[in-house]
């Protein structure tokens, strides 16, 4: 299993493959395609994720003692957005994804090239990935 940040150089790599903005986009759509549709079931009110202009549902299961992370978009940039976040943090620890700094967003430039909107959007997505991550820490405690 690789760690968060050996995921996270993939993603870098990836991305350095192309220095043009709208290559990078395409990208980001076709990884977005390529993504699972989420379960209809999942695609309520309560995995919404508030902060996002377009709609994201983000469904976390805990599955022996990792987070399964699945989640769709209607829109296609913001769902390949989804994806890599889901492609770095899902399949890890509650503690895994607490501790971890995501340099990737940065380093791809992906911050710097989103709407203020998206941008808000995606530190939406983090930040309820890491609620998610958080609860189930806290649940595993409990126990």
């Amino acid at each position: 299993m690789k760690t968060i940040d050996e995921l996270q150089e993939e993603v870098i790599d990836e991305f350095s493959d192309f220095d043009d903005w709208m290559d990078k986009y395409q990208l980001l759509i076709d990884l977005g395609n390529e993504q699972e549709p989420l379960d209809a079931q999942y695609k309520n009110d309560q995995n919404l994720i508030d902060g996002c202009q377009s709609r994201v549902w983000l469904q976390a299961d805990l599955v022996d003692g990792k987070i399964i992370f699945q989640a769709e978009s209607d829109a296609l940039i913001v769902k390949g957005i989804v994806t890599l976040l889901i492609k770095v943090l899902s399949g890890h620890t509650p503690q895994e994804i607490l501790d971890s700094d995501l340099h990737f967003i940065e380093k791809i430039g992906l911050k710097e090239h989103l709407s203020p909107t998206r941008s808000n959007g995606l530190l939406a997505m983090i930040k309820q990935m890491r609620m998610y991550a958080l609860a189930f820490k806290t649940k595993q405690e409990v126990k």
